[in-house]
């Protein structure tokens, strides 16, 4: 499977992110929001992140003008028809995700690929949405996609060796390093991740140490660039939360078990760096 035209669902970071990613390393990149304003606004963040990179020197401008030439904005799904890969980074829900898969089914040529950037959801019930459960795989990106090397390559039970084959290929091409995994929530990252957050939020709620604090321990003491407080901001407490439960629904282990505080900061609208403010505050 060749793959020179990726279409790429959804309007948030991630979108964004793989889009330059992808159109980087010369692929031709179709982004597809609901509105056309929000995918104006993925455009717009592109142009913005390849810019900087031109000031710092880490991009010519003709280079720049090459990366931003293949890549279109688009509401018209029906614009990703002709994708050998769609991979969808849409709301951590599997029925909005299962209902994608299946319209996206009908639409795109009966040889491409249908992806999703899931970082937790079971693939093969995306898979069984699907007339092509052999042609569905996970291809999960880490935040900042440009930045970090990590790609998950989820294999649902469905996949075929060539449609694995494919999308590592395709990562590989993009400069990542791959690793496979079987098709179980979390995956790899997640799975060990999310334990250590949530026991963070536990500490924290127990009165062990401030957040500040806390924070400071993982960074000095364990040499990570971020603290799990600060890092559960950045991925978002609702994204967090909706994890953590799939990922108790999968293994009913107490350690996956969301802290309650998480649910009334979600509840409040603290939701980290995207709303202003979670565990710090992000407004001034």
């Amino acid at each position: 499977m060749t793959i020179s035209t990726v279409g790429i669902l959804g309007s948030g970071i991630m979108g964004s992110g793989i889009a330059e990613v992808a159109a980087k390393s010369g692929h031709t990149v179709i982004l597809r929001s609901r509105q056309q304003a929000t995918a104006d606004a993925m455009l717009a963040s592109l142009e913005q992140s390849l810019a900087k990179q031109v000031e710092r020197g880490k991009l010519e401008q003709a280079d720049a003008d090459a990366v931003r030439a293949r890549v279109s904005a688009t509401d018209d799904l029906s614009a990703i028809a002709g994708a050998d890969l769609v991979l969808e980074s849409v709301v951590e829900d599997l029925e909005v995700k299962r209902a994608l898969f299946a319209e996206v089914d009908g639409i795109v040529g009966e040889q491409a690929i249908i992806a999703s950037n899931t970082s937790t959801l079971p693939l093969v019930d995306l898979a069984v949405a699907t007339n092509r459960p052999d042609r569905v795989v996970g291809i999960h990106f880490f935040n900042p996609a440009p930045a970090m090397k990590l790609v998950e390559i989820i294999r649902p039970l469905t996949a075929s060796d060539e449609t694995v084959a494919a999308a590592r290929a395709f990562a590989e091409a993009c400069g990542k390093s791959p690793v496979e995994v079987a098709d179980r929530a979390g995956f790899i990252v997640n799975a060990l991740l999310f334990p250590y957050l949530n026991n963070a939020v536990r500490m924290l709620e127990n009165g062990t140490a401030s957040a500040e604090d806390i924070d400071a321990a993982m960074q000095g003491g364990c040499n990570f660039p971020m603290g799990p407080l600060a890092l559960l901001d950045l991925v978002g407490l609702d994204t967090s939360v909706s994890i953590l439960d799939a990922l108790y629904d999968e293994f009913r282990d107490p350690n996956y078990a969301a802290v309650p505080v998480l649910r009334r900061m979600v509840a409040a609208g603290r939701l980290g760096r995207k709303s202003g403010s979670g565990f710090y505050d992000y407004s001034r």
